[in-house]
This record gives structure tokens, sequence and C-alpha cells, in this order.
């Protein structure tokens, strides 16, 4: 089980405190194992296993898990036979209907700390915000990252390890155990399969299950692109699948919530102000665009911007893409007063291309680091600006 810490040392400080931890994420992005490793964190601290207490309620096995008045009375019993603080571990929460409310009770009549999982982005928007205002803090947990995923790959160059994680993606299964790509595909698809029915299809009561599933084969295909629904409802028509501007935008707000689809604002940098209706599209786990569209190494730079942006999310920053006169600037990375810019590419092969990647810089006057990532192995960095082999920067510490 590899440790995580990435994650663990922003829970650390919060543990045994009164104060909800929730950790949100993708279907299968290992927030189980996140539940598993502060176990395993308490018992080093000298917490007996005897006071942990976890449910999964997407279990169907236990009674408890369907009602909140059941599962708070399971609780209460187990409470009752225990003495001392109660470590309660709840996963997958968003499948116990009123669980809002169930959390917020077991906060006031217990003596517990209380961590809870769920796979949907918007967990924290609704009633459980205005219950525990202020007394809930949450951790997004993402797929492998690829220094995680090359640490579970012993024997491979960092070169060999990152083309397996270009088509695989970072789902934590699949690095335990030696798996066939035909496994692999077969999994992530399930995963895709699952998102869509039970976080999505079901959840939303989406009635043309068809039109969705097209649409969002249209994004998903177009990962790193700027988000148009002109060109979107222009596809669907000759898809023969007419769709409206207010369904398709409430369709990708469903694909956000299940955190499956990021949508990432654009922003004009001399002009300083939000670009409308220009997003960029990117996915929570490329593995799944490569089991269910394939292209990842065909459309390689859509798949390196993809890995470049969800890495900054994992190191916290709030990203963005910028918009410079004519050129664009992938990222815009912000973390608190720190700033950086990213340029993406595959191969910086001809004078044009590292023109245009370094160019794209060019009369942003600040002294923030600006950064050229590309997969060369020869270093151009130039007129102040650095470059960085894209592995290497995966896999530095953040």
């Amino acid at each position: 089980m590899i440790e995580r810490e990435l994650y663990l040392s922003k829970i650390r400080p919060f543990i045994g405190k009164d104060i909800v931890k929730v950790l949100t994420g993708i279907r299968r992005c290992g927030k189980s194992v996140m539940l598993e490793l502060i176990q395993r964190e308490l018992k080093k601290a000298g917490i007996p296993k005897t006071m942990f207490l976890s449910i999964n309620f997407e279990s169907r096995a236990l009674a408890f898990t369907k009602s909140a008045d059941a599962a708070y009375g399971y609780i209460r019993e187990y409470a009752k036979s225990h003495e001392g603080k109660l470590y309660l571990f709840l996963d997958e929460i968003q499948e116990l209907e009123g669980w809002e409310t169930f959390i917020n009770s077991c906060m006031i009549d217990f003596d517990c700390d209380i961590y809870i999982t769920g796979s949907n982005a918007k967990l924290l928007s609704g009633e459980l915000a205005t219950y525990l205002a202020g007394r809930y803090v949450e951790f997004k947990v993402y797929p492998f990252s690829f220094q995680e995923a090359f640490e579970l790959l012993p024997g491979y160059s960092n070169a060999d390890a990152f083309q397996l994680y270009l088509r695989r993606g970072g789902m934590p299964f699949l690095y335990q155990f030696p798996m066939e790509e035909e496994s692999v595909k077969q999994y992530l698809g399930d995963i895709y399969d699952s998102i869509i029915l039970k976080d999505i299809v079901t959840r939303y009561r989406i009635r043309d299950v068809e039109q969705f599933k097209r649409m969002l084969m249209y994004l998903i295909s177009n990962i790193g692109n700027i988000f148009s629904a002109a060109n979107i409802t222009k596809y669907m028509k000759s898809e023969f699948r007419g769709i409206s501007t207010e369904t398709l935008y409430n369709y990708m707000d469903y694909c956000k919530n299940a955190c499956l689809l990021h949508l990432v604002p654009r922003h004009d940098l001399i002009g300083k102000k939000l670009l409308q209706f220009q997003d960029k599209i990117y996915l929570t786990d490329h593995g799944i665009r490569e089991a269910i569209y394939g292209n990842n190494l065909r459309d390689v730079n859509q798949t390196l911007e993809n890995i470049v942006y969800m890495e900054l999310l994992r190191r916290g920053y709030e990203v963005a893409v910028g918009k410079n006169r004519s050129f664009e600037v992938d990222f815009v990375a912000k973390k608190g007063s720190k700033k950086e810019y990213y340029q993406v590419a595959y191969l910086l092969a001809s004078e044009e291309t590292v023109q245009r990647e370094f160019g794209a810089f060019r009369g942003i006057d600040d002294n923030f680091p600006k950064f050229v990532l590309s997969l060369d192995e020869f270093d151009f960095s130039r007129d102040g600006y650095q470059h960085l082999n894209i592995r290497d920067f995966l896999l530095k510490p953040s």
C-alpha cells in the first residue's frame, strides 16, 4: 500500500480534532485506501482498533446502510459498548439518503472523530455546508500521479514507466499487479460505466442516455481544446441528436459533479479579465480516455496537457488558461502569493515550435517563473524561461 504522503500530510493536522474530514474524488481513485492509511496513523498513535467503526454505504450486505435512522442506531449502540472517542470512517456517504443531518447528529450526540468520503464534487455545496459551517475540511483525492505510479513499477526506467502511464492513467488498482492491456481497458471501461450509471444518469434522472453519452464522448475526444457550445450542438446535430444549450450545460455540470471532467477558465493576461464561454476541458484520469476512446499516444499533446493540469491540481494550485495577445499560455497556476506559467509540448522539434512555445510568455511583465515542458532530453531554456523534461517535472518534489 503506497503511503500517499501528499494527502496524509494535509490530513494529519486535523486527526483527532472536532472537525469532519471530507475526502472527495472520482470513483476508484483511492479514497477508501486513504481511510485505511488514516487508521494506520491512529494505530501508530496508540488508538485501539476497537474504536474504529468503518461503514461502506455502497454495500447492501448490512441492513443499517439503507437508512439514516438505522445507521444512527447502529452507531449509537456501538458507542454504548465502547468507552472513549469513537473514530467513524464512512465511505461513499452520498449513497445514504439524508446523510447531511445524519452526520450532524453524530457530531452532536457522540464523542467521535468523523471521516467521510464521497464521489461527488458538490458534496459540500448543499445542506452539509449549512449544518456544519466551519466544522468540516475538504480534501480532494485524485488518481495516482506519475510519481506514485512509478514507485509501484520496479525495474522500469522512468521513460518506460511514463509510456505505460500515458496509456493507463493513474487509477491505483492498475498498479497493484501486472495486467494485460485488454484487462486494463475493461477495468477502466467498467469504472466509466459505473460513473455514468450511478453518479450521473440515475442521480440526475437523464432520460436520453444515448444523447448524453455522445455528448460526453465528444468532450472526452477534445480534452485540451477550447470548449464551444456551438461546436457541440453542431456535432450533435450531425449525429441526429439535437441538444439545447441549457441541456448541454446541465450535462457538463453533472460530469463535473461526478469528478469526471474539469472545465478550466480562460483569462486575458493583458486585459486582466475572464473570457466568458472559453473554458478548456480536461479529464480527471486520462486512462479512461484511452479505454473508451483510444488515441492517447496519437493525441499525445492533448494527453500531456491533461497530465500536467492534473499534477498542478495535486500540488494545490488554482489553474487557469491564459491568453497573451495572439498567444495562448497553457496554464497559469496560482497558490497564495505564488504564481507560475506553463507551456506543454510533446517535442520542441523545430525552431518554429521553439519560438511558439517560448514566445507565448513574451509581454507578460512579471517576475514569476515561466516553464516550457516537453519530452525533449536536451535543455532548451532561453531568455530567462526554463525548459524542463515533463517526466523530470512530474517526479520532482512538489
